[in-house]
């Protein structure tokens, strides 16, 4: 285990305290997963319509751990917030940052994963350099509310800034010459990279984190409420970093490190 999932599996395991959770748990029969099956490889519907990612092993395992059904529902991105609070379902496994803004709505769960931010573009881009004053006047693409899009909102105002309802949408614009970069989480460029971009395009620049808008990293996303459900998951996300079956599922489908 490497000192990040010792800490958090510390520090989850004397917050949570297990007797605290598993009181709770007898009244969690079924926890309803709401996800957008549009990122991979944290989440994505294939080419049989089915749920799989990362994110998508990892709720059945934790609930597995947590001995209670799990319902998967896909959302629309822009209205994934939205539709907990109208308890469409009880939690987000959505590839969702938990940022200060974000807690304003929402509580999170402990962070399951937090990996850095790339800018690609096209194989021919001459420089490295993707600073504000060098892409000033350059179209960057990027999903619609998420903290990529507040990023490039706040800091790239020179730019043309491209927001679209899914990030496979900024990826073909990207491929077909309509964008100059396109920014988001690593792993999911990574995953594009290896894929559709793998001819046209290639990583640029590592984004610096902006810890006010990126947020501590990955989380789940519960009602205010919900504290017992958010303690519950905290524990079940503890004990699978404690017990080797969080790396595996990194392992399995997060091939950069």
């Amino acid at each position: 285990m490497n000192g990040f999932a010792r800490f958090i599996a510390t520090a989850l395991l004397t917050a949570v305290g297990a007797s605290g959770a598993l009181a709770q748990a007898k009244e969690w029969k079924e926890i309803r997963i709401g996800t957008e099956g549009a990122y991979p490889p944290y989440n994505n519907l294939n080419a049989k319509k089915e749920l799989e990612g990362f994110e998508i092993d990892l709720g059945n395992l934790l609930c597995e751990k947590m001995k209670v059904k799990c319902t998967w529902v896909v959302q629309d991105w822009d209205g994934i917030i939205p539709a907990l609070q109208a308890n469409k379902y009880d939690v987000i496994f959505a590839g969702m940052n938990a940022t200060d803004e974000r807690r304003k709505q929402v509580d999170f769960t402990a962070v399951y994963s937090k990996t850095p931010i790339w800018a690609v573009g096209p194989k021919n881009t001459k420089s490295d350099d993707i600073s504000p004053a060098a892409l000033k006047g350059k179209t960057i693409g990027t999903q619609s509310s998420t903290i990529h899009a507040n990023y490039l909102e706040k800091f790239y105002k020179d730019s043309d800034i491209r927001l679209y309802p899914t990030q496979e949408e900024a990826n073909l614009d990207l491929i077909n010459g309509r964008l100059d970069y396109n920014v988001a989480d690593a792993l999911a460029l990574a995953d594009f990279l290896r894929g559709q971009g793998k001819d046209c395009c290639r990583r640029i620049a590592e984004v610096k984190r902006d810890d006010a808008i990126h947020g501590a990293g990955v989380a789940g996303a519960v009602r205010k409420s919900d504290t017992a459900l958010k303690e519950l998951i905290n524990k079940a996300i503890a004990e699978a970093i404690a017990d080797g079956s969080h790396k595996k599922l990194e392992d399995k489908w997060f091939k950069y490190d």
